[in-house]
């Protein structure tokens, strides 16, 4: 099936919205990033309707499956009024107030945790009172909590990290570094030891010795963006501007256009030094808790409430309320979890002044057009658009809202207006002209789209989604039946699980009369996607063709079950009243035929 995959805007180029974080091996890989912020006020906690004790559980229950975590939090502590001494709601409330970022509210639940017997050692309450302790500046208290917070390899190293951090507010400088040295564990600790250990040096005025740290940890990881930001800024204040410069010029030629690494250029571009990222021992805490969050975040397998990056993300905005890559990263994780409404109101907190807070009004209007609030997205980077004409990235997104919704000539204008912007086309903008021809062929021009389409491959060769996408339009068309079957097979000999694309080749061979071939590869595709409604009625059809009339029927019906777009859902319907037309002949198949549009209007 000729579909578009619905990459985001965003993704599109690594350049803009997503930002490399730390990348470590083992541990699923690091990520994502931005940073700066101020945080609205926490509404007050909403009194959940009463239930009775089984009545708020099972809501409860019921908001945690559905990663609401503010009514689950709710409904828990209204459980707990009838039962106020039960250790499973205590715990399930703990863990629900956490993920809503009620960190003081944990705490209150934490403390009462730990009077039970069975959780009298929870090494996740023991880290949230350890970070309470540390904002409060009280870090002989906060190392002993975070000594009683190691169990397994991840909470073994965040433990580790606070604690260091504990030791430097109490400016025991040796003491930190000494405890990050003697963590020993996989070799994905390393970045981080390195990076933290020249964070505290750093702070502490130990020049040569972070300086030392930060090198160590940039050659474990040029691309890590944190790593380059602090050894490139430690280059700027200590007399190597040429040497920062080219560390930031690396990083930006490998992931165009980042907004903080081109800040960092023009500042050193202007004689200028960059501040440390660390000024005191709580902003230390809060990127412990963001780097290893965000690699978290959306690598666990269950991105429930439960989420260990969910949590550690809410912890460093609460030592850090404008640490906006934790902001970013924590919309970004309630994205993954189809929360737009939760990821909005943290967009919303980026501050005005933020590098960032384009990348986040971007991804405001991505999350505004998901809830049908298309006219607002629009406006919103209408705006961003107007103020600045060459923000790629803004008209990017708007050029695939625009695509989403069906609106082909608009969106073929968007991603125009965005290709006139890049003077020099190099691979990483192979999906704007696949996406403008995209728009193009939709709107019946075809001419327009096939040359997009074939820049595209020229721009990255053999790649699987342009493959598909052009091969399945000659066919589609009765043109170039040869090269598009070779295009769609290699699209599956790299795709060979990819639904879509095997659908794509089961329909090219029942376009050309190979009914055998189309039922196989036909089969195969409703097998990888049971519940697209255009790869059954492909089926059927092809059922049809060779007398499996029952079985056609069966998928036509089963289409039509699946919601179809309602152009389609009328064909079926008719097919499911008097059947398939009988096909052209062969004859017929094998003549080109022009394709409609080809005057490019």
């Amino acid at each position: 099936m000729r579909r578009a995959s619905s990459f985001r805007a965003v993704a599109f180029a690594a350049a803009a919205v997503l930002v490399t974080g730390l990348l470590v091996t083992s541990l699923p890989s690091a990520v994502a990033a931005q940073s700066s912020t101020a945080v609205a006020a926490r509404e007050p906690m909403r009194e959940p309707p009463r239930n009775g004790l089984a009545g708020d559980y099972l809501a409860a229950r019921a908001a945690s499956v559905g990663r609401d975590s503010s009514s689950a939090s709710a409904y828990y502590r209204a459980a707990l009024k009838a039962d106020p001494k039960n250790p499973e709601l205590l715990e399930y409330a703990f863990y629900a107030v956490l993920a809503d970022g009620d960190i003081d509210e944990a705490v209150k639940l934490g403390e009462r945790l730990l009077q039970t017997d069975r959780n009298a050692r929870n090494p996740n309450v023991r880290l949230v009172l350890g970070v309470r302790t540390l904002k409060q500046k009280q870090y002989a208290q906060a190392r002993t909590q975070f000594g009683q917070a190691v169990r397994g390899p991840v909470s073994d190293l965040i433990a580790t990290l606070l604690g260091a951090w504990a030791y430097q507010g109490s400016g025991d400088t040796k003491g930190a570094v000494d405890m990050i040295d003697r963590l020993t564990g996989p070799d994905w600790y390393g970045i981080f030891k390195d990076l933290h250990a020249g964070l505290v040096y750093d702070l502490a005025g130990n020049k040569k010795e972070a300086g030392k740290r930060f090198e160590r940890a940039y050659k474990l990881d040029s691309s890590a963006l944190r790593v380059v930001q602090a050894w490139g800024g430690w280059l700027s204040r200590n007399g190597q501007r040429d040497e920062a410069l080219k560390v930031f010029q690396t990083f930006d030629a490998a992931l165009p256009r980042h907004p903080l690494i081109r800040g960092a250029i023009a500042s050193l571009e202007k004689g200028e030094a960059l501040p440390r990222l660390v000024d005191n021992p709580q902003v230390g805490a809060a990127e412990a808790l963001y780097g290893l969050g965000a690699a978290l975040a959306r690598r666990e397998e269950e991105l429930s409430l439960a989420n260990r990056g969910l949590a550690y993300l809410q912890l460093a905005l609460y030592l850090e309320p404008n640490h906006a890559l934790a902001l970013l990263s924590l919309a970004d994780l309630y994205e993954a979890m189809k929360k737009p409404e939760l990821a909005i109101s943290v967009y919303s907190r980026v501050p005005q002044d933020s590098p960032l807070r384009r990348n986040a009004d971007i991804q405001m209007s991505l999350n505004l057009d998901s809830l049908d609030r298309t006219d607002e997205a629009r406006a919103q980077l209408g705006k961003l658009i107007a103020a600045h004409g060459d923000d790629i990235e803004a008209i990017l997104a708007l050029g695939n809202i625009l695509r989403d919704r069906k609106k082909y000539e608009d969106c073929a204008d968007a991603y125009g207006k965005a290709i006139d912007l890049v003077k020099n086309p190099t691979r990483p903008n192979w999906m704007i002209y696949y996406f403008r021809g995209i728009c193009y062929e939709r709107s019946k021009q075809w001419v327009k789209a096939e040359a997009d389409l074939k820049k595209a491959l020229e721009l990255y060769p053999d790649q699987p989604h342009v493959l598909n996408y052009l091969g399945y339009s000659w066919i589609d068309q009765h043109v170039n039946l040869d090269d598009g079957m070779r295009l769609i097979r290699k699209a599956v000999d790299q795709r060979p699980d990819d639904g879509y694309i095997v659908d794509s080749l089961g329909w090219a061979y029942y376009r050309i009369g190979n009914y055998d071939e189309a039922i196989k590869n036909l089969e195969r595709a409703v097998e990888l996607k049971p519940m697209d409604p255009t790869i059954n009625d492909h089926l059927g059809d092809a059922y049809w063709r060779i007398g499996r009339q029952l079985e056609a029927k069966f998928q036509w019906t089963h289409a039509r079950d699946l919601k179809p777009e309602p152009d389609d859902l009328a064909k079926i319907e008719q097919k499911l009243k008097a059947g398939l037309e009988e096909p052209a002949t062969a004859a017929d198949a094998e003549k080109p035929k022009p394709a409609a549009g080809n005057d490019g209007g």
